[in-house]
């Protein structure tokens, strides 16, 4: 009796999920979640990579739509009616003007027809030619090239309508809507694939551990803009100005470009992406900026990125060796350096491989450390990318390791003198499990990971076995200047204490020893037939 007591002080709201209907329990699911299962299963045969920008185009439409209408409104009940068709009185309040064509009123009203995919199509096209911000941000003729079922796309349409992206100004909803569909698209498309998009709570650990505060913030591979969208939470959440803000950024991809733009677009974000999507090394966009953030998640061990003879006097190397052709990553660093203001901090993620690579990369590390760029190291865990399974580093370059003080909303933080010093971290056994096979960093990971380093900011701080470590220059010397963790951070309980350089050098002999012992018994094996008077041809 006492747990029967117990259920129904607790409400109706306790109803048993297996005694509910399906619309109640469809209800309860958050509408990003129930958007996406009706889209994706309206996909068909259309590939994920093309059916994202299909989806997005068409959310971005109803947002922008939304937006019209409501200031329409608002511009009717001011008595201005008059105005209502000026594009003039909606850019002036950051509003797209959309003509009634564009509309999404006027789309669903004839979702049923055959050629709404080309109606479609025209409407994004007008709604960019009437909007200089969004040069070059829409999917151009997708819907007509794709030959969508017209029977799904009306579908769609009708899914997309139930987002009311004004209902709650406070909510960002089309925001979690296009966020959300990003990540699964990235997921959808897995592995060599979905480079558009880098997972939430990296981006969110980034963001948190360099503090994009105020100044220049630039990306030199943005993808679809989700540092932007991060940084921008940061100052909201810290109770700053957006307006103390500028982004930068440059993508290589067109398609991907598109959904920087509309990302940055439907969330009021104004950016410089350059004039068109472009290679950063190749054809930089912002040869003359100065960041004081950086955020970048560029790719991971980039083949053949310029010619033998190319980029071999760039402006940015200018101090180092030139990047090996071989491998973009030095390139991708030197790049991010050379955009550094005189107190520019950086955080960006590549390959392991870069902690302890030879030639060139060694030369380029050890000068990085020896100018005291390198602030920190971050080993993070397998399976966090959707794109490769490999173990991946975060690493902070600041150009401002000197005793100094800053405001972040309303904290004062005083820095000691942290010349010389770089902090190692490993965060491998950390973060929990999503998507069944993925790993994500919680909000108590993410906090845990930024104390610490804020903490070692400010502070000398104890070393942690299977942790952290704080490492001297000396010390660092000591190691050749390797900046694999695991060369500074002791391990108590388990086998890390290996060094992995060491252990794959010891395999390598090892596995070489037993191939010349294995042609060797073939050989004397061959010798023993022909003896016996027996030819084998292999």
């Amino acid at each position: 009796m006492a747990k029967q007591k117990k259920e129904s002080d607790n409400g109706a709201s306790q109803t048993p999920l297996k005694n509910k209907t399906k619309r109640e329990q469809i209800k309860e699911k958050p509408i990003e979640v129930t958007l996406w299962d009706a889209a994706n299963k309206l996909r068909g045969s259309v590939e994920p990579a093309e059916y994202k920008h299909v989806v997005l185009g068409l959310i971005f439409l109803k947002f922008a739509s939304d937006k019209f209408e409501e200031h329409r409104a608002k511009l009717i009940a001011e008595g201005k009616e008059k105005y209502i068709e000026m594009a003039e009185f909606y850019n002036m309040n950051n509003v797209f003007f959309l003509d009634e064509t564009s509309r999404w009123s006027y789309l669903i009203k004839r979702a049923k027809q055959n050629d709404i995919a080309l109606l479609i199509d025209t409407a994004l096209h007008t709604i960019e030619k009437n909007n200089k911000a969004l040069k070059g941000a829409l999917p151009d003729n997708y819907f007509s090239r794709l030959g969508l079922d017209v029977t799904k796309l009306a579908s769609l349409l009708d899914t997309i309508n139930d987002i009311d992206t004004t209902k709650d100004p406070k909510q960002d909803v089309v925001g979690k809507v296009y966020e959300y569909f990003l990540s699964k698209f990235a997921l959808a498309e897995g592995k060599g694939k979905g480079e558009f998009y880098t997972p939430k709570s990296i981006v969110n650990l980034i963001a948190e551990m360099i503090e994009p505060y105020k100044g220049i913030i630039y990306d030199p591979a943005c993808g679809s803009g989700g540092m932007f969208v991060q940084s921008i939470k940061f100052i909201e959440a810290h109770h700053g100005n957006k307006k103390e803000v500028s982004i930068y950024g440059q993508e290589y991809t067109n398609t991907t470009y598109k959904l920087a733009k509309m990302n940055l677009a439907i969330r009021g974000i104004s950016g410089n992406l350059g004039e068109k999507a472009a290679d950063t090394f190749l054809d930089d966009q912002h040869k003359d900026l100065k960041a004081d953030y950086i955020m970048a998640n560029p790719p991971f061990n980039q083949k053949d990125w310029r010619a033998e003879n190319e980029l071999t006097d760039d402006p940015r190397w200018r101090g180092y060796d030139v990047p090996p052709k071989s491998n973009a990553n030095y390139g991708w660093i030197l790049n991010m350096v050379s955009k550094l203001s005189e107190n520019g901090v950086a955080g960006f993620i590549l390959a392991n491989g870069a902690l302890s690579g030879g030639g060139e990369e060694y030369k380029i590390r050890r000068k990085l450390i020896e100018n005291n760029l390198v602030e920190a190291i971050l080993v993070l865990p397998q399976d966090m990318f959707y794109t490769t399974n490999i173990s991946v580093t975060l690493w902070i370059l600041n150009k401002n390791k000197k005793a100094h003080s800053r405001n972040i909303g309303d904290e004062q933080r005083h820095y000691r003198n942290r010349e010389q010093e770089i902090l190692f971290m490993d965060l491998r056994q950390m973060g929990i499990p999503f998507e069944k096979k993925y790993i994500q960093f919680s909000e108590e990971d993410i906090s845990k990971i930024t104390g610490t380093y804020h903490q070692w900011q400010c502070q000398e701080i104890e070393n942690i076995p299977e942790f952290c470590y704080s490492a001297s220059f000396d010390e660092v010397a000591k190691k050749d200047f390797s900046l694999v963790p695991s060369k500074y951070i002791e391990f108590v309980n388990r086998d890390e204490n290996i060094d992995f350089d060491e252990k794959m050098k010891t395999l390598q002999s090892e596995f070489a020893d037993l191939l010349k012992a294995e042609a060797q018994s073939k050989n004397d094996l061959l010798n023993v037939f022909k003896e016996l008077g027996y030819e084998i041809e292999l």
